[in-house]
């Protein structure tokens, strides 16, 4: 056994036991695991024994734009305590990278396991982590003083309301457009990624733009960082994969009341996520095939990838856990694929927070069984930008019942999106445009609803 299936199944023996604990303990205990891996120094582990808060992982990153600040604009002045917050990343930082510094086979330093469970505990909301203004800075692509991006036109709403059930609360925004006149509208649900909130992920993927081309409603639910202290949705958590339970009731709660209180075409419901959003979406278009006409991932995860924290680290590494081919094992599962239901991916072959192959399962887990001649794939190249592989699955009629989009040398960003929010690329394809694209052909063609 290699060391690292050694941690891992450190890691999932202890964490089965503390899940129930607090998000501290689980810290501790994967520390020790870190540790007895030889990944960890002995120092690193002070206060764990003692019943005292455990460090952070050391030098935990955070997931970075891949926009620079707009130019002209200062870098934001640290606070008093950033100065040794920068001394600790500089050190980690060349501790990654000294020679002998444990990384996995392929794996560029200061990439290794490490950093991985470092970044999932952040990602997570597990451990820790304090951010300066300048670190806000660096994730936005934004100067923290610029005013927020205008994301609704002239006419347009942007309204802000909650949602409650005895799952819990969540606030949301809905966009409606200037078009609305009370006719029937589709309806978008949008799900963001980790730290992003609606008015962000709105400025990123410009939805509302394409709602005010396309004339529908977009539906942006928040995680709280009560749910989640990075302001993921808890997709890797056991009860948060069931219908009618956690995170997917909530969900699917706002957008049945957004349904009774705006005319909304039942046949033309539609969710959508990126990474943490991207992995619930999935789940959403599997717990609630009735309510969701299609289903967009952009660089999440399948359907009952993980259910707790080492299976999570597992799948985001490329689909080591149990993946899409064993989606029916997820707990209180109804059905173990959304098949029948169009779905379109997106995803990065250069991916380093979550491996591509979770889009390729994700696609294996939910299109309906065919031979290859059902399958059509071409090449293609955004001008000035990146160049894709399209790969549209047929069912026996003939009809596109999904897409996948690898997209090369891509990160961990929505394709096409703007600078004005973060994890963005503006060299394309543009996901956005793409997704309106499919979501009203099957529209036009009778979508199941």
């Amino acid at each position: 056994m290699s060391n690292q299936q050694k941690l891992l199944e450190r890691m999932r023996q202890a964490t089965q036991q503390l899940m129930r604990g607090a998000p501290r303990e689980v810290t501790a205990v994967i520390q020790k695991a870190l540790h007895g891996a030889g990944l960890m120094g002995a120092g690193d582990l002070s206060g764990t024994d003692a019943g005292q808060p455990p460090r952070p992982p050391a030098a935990a990153p955070t997931m970075r734009d891949i926009n620079p600040p707009p130019a002209g604009k200062p870098a934001a002045a640290a606070p008093p305590h950033a100065e040794a917050s920068a001394s600790t990343s500089k050190s980690a930082s060349a501790s990654a990278k000294a020679p002998g510094a444990a990384t996995e086979p392929g794996v560029a330093p200061g990439h290794g396991i490490g950093h991985l469970v470092a970044d999932l505990l952040h990602q997570l909301g597990v451990g820790r982590t304090e951010r300066t203004s300048a670190d806000a800075a660096a994730h936005t692509g934004n100067h923290p003083e610029a005013p927020p991006a205008r994301t609704a036109a002239d006419g347009a709403q942007f309204l802000s309301a909650s949602f409650s059930n005895p799952a819990g609360t969540r606030a949301y925004k809905l966009y409606v457009p200037s078009t609305y006149n009370g006719a029937p509208l589709p309806l978008v649900v949008m799900l963001h990624g980790c730290t992003q909130d609606p008015d962000d992920f709105a400025a990123g993927t410009q939805m509302n733009a394409a709602a005010e081309a396309q004339h529908c409603l977009v539906l942006y639910p928040q995680q709280s960082k009560a749910a989640n202290s990075s302001r993921c949705w808890n997709w890797f958590t056991a009860a948060d994969q069931r219908r009618d339970s956690g995170e997917p009731s909530i969900i699917a709660g706002m957008t049945r009341e957004v349904m009774a209180q705006y005319p909304v075409d039942p046949r033309q419901v539609y969710v959508a996520g990126l990474s943490a959003g991207g992995a619930m979406a999935a789940i959403m278009g599997t717990t609630y095939p009735d309510l969701y006409a299609g289903v967009a991932v952009h660089s999440g995860l399948p359907y009952g990838a993980a259910t707790d924290l080492p299976s999570a680290l597992a799948a985001m590494r490329g689909g080591m856990g149990r993946g899409a081919g064993h989606a029916t094992s997820a707990p209180g599962s109804a059905a173990s694929t959304f098949r029948g239901i169009p779905i379109i991916v997106f995803h990065g072959d250069a991916d380093r927070t979550v491996h591509a192959r979770n889009g390729e399962q994700v696609i294996a887990g939910s299109a309906p069984a065919s031979s290859a001649a059902d399958r059509t794939q071409e090449a293609g190249k955004v001008v000035n930008g990146h160049a894709y592989t399209r790969t549209v699955q047929h069912d026996a009629n003939g009809k596109a019942v999904s897409e996948h989009w690898l997209i090369h040398g891509f990160g961990h960003a929505w394709a096409g999106g703007s600078a004005k929010g973060s994890y963005t690329d503006a060299r394309g394809p543009d996901a956005t445009g793409e997704m309106m694209r499919f979501f009203y052909t099957h529209a036009q063609e009778g979508a199941p609803a």
